[in-house]
């Protein structure tokens, strides 16, 4: 077996130590998003990316005031009514989910922009096959075996795992908290950042609960590897406690622990963020959103599955946000909502969605241009249960937005990460942008 070919089946799996009973610091994959970050070593800015399993319903989301006779018509039994829409200043066409009061607010403070139907050519509806299109930043029809910011940090960051930590570099390229690696951060040779497993083991690494299990595996430069990774995961198990300890206190809004599972891995990257570790990407994640059936109450259209799956996200990001403003880091912080892809127009017959194509995406920090980009997508007078949101925004083209206008990387180098020169968006600040540093 090749080198190369075993460190991509193998290292996921063993080649690093668990900590924690159960906590592990795993190597990660580069994804586009990482590139973005790793292009911008030389700020002090991060990415949130904010992963929703299942494949979010846009249109039960971010409702078309406008087209609402048309919208009930194509879904009567989870529809939300008219008079129950969260409005948002200064656009009267559109509004939210009645469950996102708290996303509503940051909008009308003006820290949200929506971008509406994002998608790509030919959408793939299998929920394995569309993940790894969003996380890669491939074609339709094409596999591709890196993230789009593995190959960013890879690019910047040459000579990793070997010749790191370093004194330019002392820190994870990225993490992502709860959860195992993600693809998004694969690079062509090995992964590009570290994953905390899940909360609860990273607040007994701050106790000092560390364990160390080793991996039995095949001889040669194979194992000699894998000790190089277990030695170098050890460094920045010490790096991030060291970070999280200079933060004493953060924000009372928090729900306890376990009441919000988005808020807990939230909370670790605000606190990772405030306390000064250089990582430039923080991948975290929810799931449930897979409303095939059931997605709404039937006596009441404003509750049920979806609408608690909205409220936690939109408690989720608003305490975040909060958190990290008082923490003082405010404004070095971009986040960003995705899913594999949206649901069909027409609802079925069990209260639910079936798999669609394209859905809205919000990006969050202080430093967004707020609004809405794009309009709301058409609704045909008589939906069928074939009928699809039509694409308005290629999702690459936010990564690449975020790669130049936030990360700073000129446009070839954007398209070095990405394999085409994507549309840029308004998506950032002016004061943001490279030409005002």
């Amino acid at each position: 077996m090749k080198r190369r070919d075993f460190l991509r089946q193998a290292l996921p799996a063993v080649a690093l130590p668990a900590f924690l009973d159960g906590f592990s610091l795993n190597a990660w994959a580069n994804s586009p998003w990482l590139e973005a970050i790793s292009a911008a070593n030389d700020t002090d800015r991060v990415l949130v990316l904010v992963q929703l399993n299942g494949g979010n319903d846009g249109l039960n989301t971010v409702i078309p005031i406008d087209l609402y006779d048309a919208y009930q018509a194509a879904r009567s039994n989870i529809a939300i009514p008219q008079n129950k829409i969260l409005r948002l200043e200064g656009f009267d066409k559109t509004g939210l989910n009645p469950s996102m009061t708290q996303i509503q607010q940051l909008f009308n403070d003006g820290k949200i922009t929506i971008v509406q139907a994002v998608s790509y050519p030919n959408p793939n509806f299998s929920h394995f096959r569309a993940t790894d299109i969003w996380l890669s930043g491939s074609d339709s029809d094409k596999t591709l075996e890196t993230g789009w910011a593995g190959r960013y940090l890879e690019r910047e960051y040459p000579g990793f795992p070997a010749e790191y930590p370093n004194s330019n570099m002392t820190d994870p390229l990225a993490i992502q908290v709860g959860g195992i690696v993600s693809p998004a951060l694969q690079g062509s040779v090995t992964t590009m950042g570290m994953a905390i497993t899940n909360p609860s083991n990273f607040y007994a690494l701050l106790n000092d609960n560390l364990t160390f299990t080793s991996a039995s595996t095949r001889a040669g430069d194979q194992l000699a590897y894998i000790r190089q990774m277990s030695m170098i995961t050890d460094k920045y198990s010490t790096v991030i406690k060291k970070a999280a300890q200079k933060i004493t206190k953060q924000s009372s809004l928090y729900p306890a622990q376990g009441k919000n599972p988005l808020a807990d891995q939230l909370k670790i990257v605000a606190r990772l963020i405030a306390g000064g570790l250089k990582t430039k990407v923080y991948m975290v994640n929810m799931g449930g959103f897979d409303t095939h059936a059931r997605q709404t109450d039937a006596a009441d259209t404003t509750t049920g599955t979806h609408a608690r799956l909205l409220e936690r996200l939109s408690e989720a990001i608003s305490i975040f946000m909060a958190d990290i403003n008082e923490l003082g880091a405010g404004n070095r912080v971009l986040g960003m909502t995705f899913s594999e892809f949206g649901r069909r127009i027409r609802s079925n017959a069990s209260g639910g969605t079936d798999h669609g194509a394209a859905a809205p995406v919000f990006l969050f920090g202080n430093e967004v241009i707020p609004g809405i980009l794009g309009s709301n997508p058409e609704i045909p007078a008589i939906a069928n249960v074939k009928d699809n949101i039509a694409m308005q925004y290629d999702f690459r083209s936010l990564y690449a937005s975020i790669l130049k206008n936030w990360f700073l990387l000129s446009p070839a180098e954007s398209q070095t990460v990405m394999f085409k020169d994507y549309e840029s968006l308004a998506i950032v600040k002016k004061k943001a942008t490279a030409s005002a540093i």
